[in-house]
C-alpha cells in the first residue's frame, strides 16, 4: 500500500513509534526512524527489514527533537537519500507526572518543548516536501488532549495543544492537498509511564485499573494505535483532515457515575 512512499516516524525506538514503523514497513513503505538510543533503534531496524516484502532497512537517523540542528538533520538526510516525504508521523513524546502545585517550570518547559515545540519545528521544515508529493500528517496526541485527568498537567496541555495544531494546519494545508489528522491513545501498553516514573508495581496497578476507566475493560496495544495511524496515512483515509480519532477504548466517552 505504500511502496514508493517516504514515511517519517519520530519516537521509533519503543512503543508506539516502533509497531508504526514496523506497520508501514510491512506494507513496502520506505521508513525513516528516529529517537536518541541508538542500541533499541538498531533493534527496530531488524524488526523493520525482517516484515518488509522487499526486506528494506529503515534509514536510523540518531537525534534529540529539543535539538534544532538535530530535527534539521532528520529532513536533509531524508531528502539527501530519498529526495521526497511522503509520510510525517509525529510520535515522540514525553510524560511528566504533577499538578500545578507541584510540577516545577523546568518540567513544564521539558513536556511543552518535547510535546508541541519539537513536532511545531519538524513538521514546519517538513511541510514543503510533503506539499510537493501531496503528502500527510499523522500526530501522536492522546485522550488527554480530549478530556481532563488530574495529575499530569503539562501533559494534558502539550496534547491539547497538539491537537489544536493538527486542526489548525489541517485547514491551511488542504487547499495544497496535505492532510493532517490525529490518533488519540488512552492508556496503551508501553514503557512510557514507567518513563514518567511510576514503580513497576504502580504500573501494574494502573493497568488493572483500566477495567474502570476504559469502556472495553482493557489497556490497549501499540499495534492497535499503529494500524489506524497507517489508515489514516493511506489512500482510505482520503476524505480525512483535521481529525483528532480516540483509540482508547472508549475512554473518552466516559463519565463517573
Amino acid at each position: 500500500m505504500f511502496a514508493n512512499k517516504v514515511v517519517i516516524v519520530t519516537g521509533a525506538s519503543s512503543g508506539i513509534g516502533e509497531e508504526t514503523a514496523v506497520e508501514f514497513s510491512k506494507q513496502a513503505a520506505t521508513v525513516v526512524i528516529t529517537g536518541r538510543n541508538k542500541e533499541k533503534l538498531e533493534k527496530v531496524v531488524l524488526r523493520c527489514q525482517d516484515v518488509s516484502p522487499l526486506k528494506m532497512k529503515p534509514l536510523l537517523i540518531i537525534a534529540d527533537l529539543n535539538d534544532e540542528h538535530d530535527v534539521e538533520t532528520i529532513i536533509n538526510n531524508t531528502i539527501c537519500n530519498f529526495k521526497k516525504i511522503d509520510v510525517l508521523v509525529n510520535n515522540a513524546g514525553v510524560l511528566e507526572a504533577g499538578t500545578i502545585e507541584n510540577t516545577s517550570l523546568e518540567q513544564y518547559d521539558r513536556v511543552m518543548n518535547t510535546n508541541v515545540r519539537s513536532q511545531y519545528h519538524l513538521t514546519m521544515l517538513a511541510v514543503p516536501h510533503l506539499i510537493k508529493t501531496k503528502g500527510n500528517i499523522v500526530n501522536v496526541s492522546s485522550v488527554t488532549g480530549m478530556r481532563s485527568f488530574p495529575n499530569c498537567l503539562a501533559y494534558c496541555m502539550s496534547k491539547a495543544a497538539l491537537d489544536q495544531f493538527t486542526r489548525c494546519i489541517a485547514l491551511e494545508l488542504a487547499p495544497k492537498g496535505v492532510r493532517v489528522n490525529a490518533v488519540n491513545p488512552g492508556v496503551i501498553r508501553t514503557g512510557l509511564h514507567k518513563k514518567g516514573g511510576m514503580s513497576e508495581e504502580e504500573y501494574e496497578a494502573f493497568l488493572n485499573k483500566c477495567a474502570q476507566t476504559h469502556a472495553l475493560g482493557r489497556p490497549g496495544e501499540a499495534s492497535e494505535v499503529s494500524a489506524v495511524i497507517a489508515f489514516l496515512a493511506g489512500d482510505g483515509a482520503s476524505n480525512i483532515t483535521g481529525a483528532s480519532l480516540p483509540i482508547d477504548g472508549g475512554r473518552h466517552a466516559m463519565c463517573p457515575r
